[in-house]
């Protein structure tokens, strides 16, 4: 395990670290999204903001074609089923870039992070299977939360940042690489300060950091330690909103709502996310079961057009 001087050096996260060389820290970690032209940010699709309509994958990546997104964020059960029904994937890959869409991370769950040997080493197996398939289809990143890790309070932040490691150096071989995202609802990395702290001690180059506006509500991390974080450690965020009520600790994710529909401070969070030399996609994952009563297409478009708005109000 390297020390934490060692671990800032190596893996950017901080902004005073990253922003000091900022075009090295980019060149030796995983590649930035591509910038929407004119806005800075990667406007992405995460699937689950579909999922109540029950669309095959193919279709949900040609409407987010349509409804004018550069970027998906596919969960990994579609994935595998559309594999495992006889599709290819590496042709689902041809057809998400020609219609001029990148695949800027993906959803799973494998159980990295866990207490248990053999079911972290049967996560770990997990995780190779979701990679090999996130590759194929050209993607870049895969989502690394503390899934089987949830229910029960004190896993060790420096063993769990063994294991991040270990995640990563798979990811190397991969080609893929490991977002730690933290869960607001979570007894073990809920917080954004948590899972900084296991990324900088992976001592990993590429370690980085998946957040989530509304996991950053639940989880009562706030909004201003993003400052803290260089753009490199940040490529992907996931953007909802929320209302006032519930509070905090009776709020669910069927609570989250289009982003600028509710109280985030999501102008503020861009613009600091601009200010760290942030390209992070900003990945729409809604799970409102009333919009699941829409069209689709309203859905996905209406998302579109309101990160639009926020990013054109930010950077005005």
């Amino acid at each position: 395990m390297l020390s934490r001087r060692a671990a800032l050096s190596k893996a950017g996260l901080l902004a005073g670290t990253a922003l000091a060389g900022a075009a090295g820290s980019a060149s030796a970690a995983d590649p930035a999204p591509t910038p929407s032209p004119g806005g800075g940010f990667t406007l992405c699709l995460n699937t689950a903001t579909l999922r109540g309509f029950k669309m095959a994958l193919p279709d949900e990546i040609e409407l987010a074609a349509k409804t004018g997104y550069k970027a998906i964020e596919p969960w990994l059960d579609k994935i595998h089923s559309y594999a495992n029904g006889g599709g290819s994937l590496k042709d689902l890959g041809k057809r998400i870039a020609d219609l001029g869409l990148t695949v800027e991370s993906a959803i799973g769950f494998a159980q990295f992070i866990v207490d248990d040997d053999a079911a972290r080493a049967k996560g770990m197996e997990q995780a190779k299977l979701d990679m090999d398939a996130v590759a194929q289809i050209g993607g870049r990143r895969l989502a690394a939360p503390p899934a089987g890790a949830t229910k029960e309070p004190g896993l060790d932040l420096l063993k769990a940042a063994a294991r991040y490691r270990a995640l990563l150096e798979l990811g190397d071989t991969m080609g893929v690489v490991a977002e730690l995202e933290l869960w607001g609802h979570s007894k073990n990395l809920r917080r954004l300060s948590e899972a900084m702290y296991v990324a900088l001690e992976s001592g990993h180059p590429k370690a980085c950091v998946l957040a989530d506006i509304f996991h950053l509500h639940k989880g009562g991390s706030g909004f201003d330690g993003l400052r803290l974080l260089s753009g490199a450690a940040l490529p992907v965020i996931h953007m909802n909103d929320y209302p006032a009520q519930p509070l905090p600790e009776e709020i669910d994710d069927s609570f989250r709502i289009f982003p600028g529909d509710g109280v985030a401070p999501l102008t503020d969070v861009l613009r600091t996310l601009r200010a760290a030399g942030a390209h992070t996609a900003l990945s729409l994952e809604l799970f409102n079961h009333e919009y699941w009563k829409r069209d689709p297409e309203w859905v996905a478009r209406t998302g579109f057009e309101k990160m639009q708005a926020l990013v054109a109000k930010a950077l005005a």
